[in-house]
């Protein structure tokens, strides 16, 4: 998800939103479902597993080494579990990840952002571990389709957020009625008709208004066109700021990671290819010929790699299961960092917060046809103004749907590193070169270097970025509910964003609260004793 505040639910209405109804159940041990299913979960559970009365203790293996299969180690080792946690990648954390730019600054590859301020552990533990955060509120910067500064582009931001948060408002108290093949686009054409009637300036205002609502597509990775009207309002947030992850998620990351890394086994560079369960016990196969036994297995692979690979399952998935599977959309967002010698865009000597800085957004670019014949809408941060050492001249764009798969197959088709640099200074050079104090032929104002991200080329990303609700949708909460709930009678869990608290979908929180929550169950399936959770009973 992007950077913006997406949460219209205030302290009064928790009671009645749903989102917020669903967090305080997942915040109570085994409560993310129905009184009704979590007593079969439990009963079912107790059946099986009579481990408490042994003196052994229960092997669990977790599939997959990112944020949720870390956090679930961490509450199954404190449990007394034994743990191995496999993962097909060379190192832990998953889509967490960062690379070192030319420049020597670090950054992400995955999550920039932390989503929400209020009772998110994620913050607590960037402040536990001095990683700096920053916001640019609601600093933002329009071009428009002429490549000129947009006149009022900062008050036309705000009527698109203000009808982004009537829609929340109103796929949450009509979901029932709403047809699953409504959009979102089909709302802003129909709330924008109701703020600028009639033709002349307001057709214009109309028009412009729809070209940033484009931009809505780098929250979920995919296009207006096709986000869920029905299930908009799992695509709220946590309320609060959302800020940028300024000092990477490296020292967030490596605290999640302690507990395991000291106390659980790591096999790592180990592709799971069958999961095969008994009555008795789950047998993970791996690529190279490895049969690993354990008696219980927590999946957390991405929701993309699941809908690849359900094959992998021994016997075959239930078929509701199946469904709410391929039912999630899997959006692809794509970063590229583009970083200058200075940041020209910024005029020495006066304070950065009164200059062309923060978000910046180029609409539907007609001047650049030559290298974005769809005229795809862009977006990038300013980092030069991250505070402190973390602050470096660079543009980070981000790219999703349709524009990442293009960008990505462009690039993967070109035959050395000199090439895909041409080609990325080719086509960001229409944006950047629309920013103040831009002059053409001078060092300053030329990338020294251009890095893109290619997650929609990653097996074991899913080939994406993380869960959405798209048209056509029909019992997105369900859906969710029931991989939620994971298949416990054949020793099966699933953990990962798209099984988090409604509130936290696609975030880092959410990855993190899931596989907490599957860490508890799992205590209490045995009959250990429940530890404190992180997640807010509100």
């Amino acid at each position: 998800m992007d950077a913006y505040s997406i949460s219209h639910t205030t302290p009064s209405r928790r009671g009645a939103s749903r989102i917020y109804q669903d967090l305080a159940a997942c915040s109570k041990l085994g409560r993310g479902h129905s009184s009704g299913t979590i007593e079969r979960l439990t009963m079912g559970c107790s059946q099986k597993l009579r481990v408490p009365l042994s003196s052994k203790r229960p092997k669990i293996g977790i599939v997959g080494g990112g944020i949720s299969g870390l956090r679930c180690a961490d509450v199954l080792l404190q449990h007394g579990f034994k743990v191995s946690i496999i993962e097909a990648r060379a190192k832990l954390g998953g889509r967490a990840c960062q690379a070192t730019l030319p420049n020597g600054h670090s950054v992400d590859l995955g999550p920039n952002w932390i989503h929400g301020t209020e009772h998110n552990p994620i913050l607590d533990l960037a402040r536990g571990t001095n990683t700096p955060t920053h916001t640019w509120a609601e600093n933002v910067n329009v071009f428009g389709e002429d490549g000129k500064i947009l006149e009022g582009g900062k008050s036309t931001h705000e009527v698109m957020w203000g009808i982004i948060v009537q829609a929340f408002k109103y796929s949450a108290d009509n979901t029932s009625d709403i047809d699953p093949e409504s959009s979102l686009r089909d709302y802003f054409i129909e709330k924008l008709q109701e703020t600028y009637p009639g033709g002349g300036e307001a057709k214009e205002r109309r028009r412009i208004v729809m070209q940033m609502a484009e931009l809505w597509g780098a929250f979920v990775g995919s296009p207006l066109t096709t986000q869920s009207l029905k299930f908009f309002w799992l695509e709220e947030c946590l309320d609060g700021e959302n800020l940028f992850c300024a000092g990477t998620y490296k020292n967030i990351l490596d605290l999640i990671a302690k507990p395991a890394v000291s106390n659980a086994e790591i096999m790592l560079l180990t592709k799971v290819t069958i999961i095969n369960s008994t009555a008795t016990k789950v047998t993970l196969h791996t690529e190279n010929g490895m049969d690993l036994e354990f008696d219980e297995v927590v999946v957390t692979s991405p929701l993309g790699w699941l809908q690849n690979n359900k094959d992998v399952f021994h016997p075959s998935l239930p078929i509701r299961f199946s469904q709410a599977v391929d039912s999630i959309g899997y959006g692809s967002l794509e970063k590229v960092y583009v970083s200058f010698s200075k940041a020209f865009w910024l005029k020495e000597g006066e304070e950065s917060f009164t200059q062309f800085t923060g978000f910046v957004q180029w609409l539907s670019p007609m001047y650049a046809k030559d290298t974005n014949v769809k005229q795809w809408t862009q977006e990038a941060v300013d980092l030069s103004t991250l505070p402190e050492s973390n602050s470096h001249p660079t543009l980070l764009f981000y790219l999703y749907g349709d524009q990442s798969l293009s960008m990505a197959t462009d690039l993967q088709a070109l035959s050395s590193e000199g090439k895909k640099q041409e080609y990325l200074r080719n086509f960001f050079r229409p944006y950047y070169s629309r920013l103040p104090y831009y002059a053409e032929g001078s060092k300053d104002c030329t990338p020294l270097n251009c890095f893109a991200t290619s997650w929609v080329t990653d097996e074991l990303a899913g080939y994406g970025s993380y869960s959405t609700f798209r048209t056509g949708l029909k019992e997105g909460d369900k859906d969710i509910e029931i991989m939620r709930e994971g298949l416990t009678d054949r020793g099966i869990w699933f953990a990962g964003e798209h099984t988090a608290p409604f509130v936290a979908l696609g975030t880092v929180t959410g990855a993190y609260w899931s596989g907490e929550a599957v860490g508890n169950r799992l205590a209490e399936a045995y009959g250990t004793l429940r530890r404190k959770s992180s997640i807010p009973d509100i």
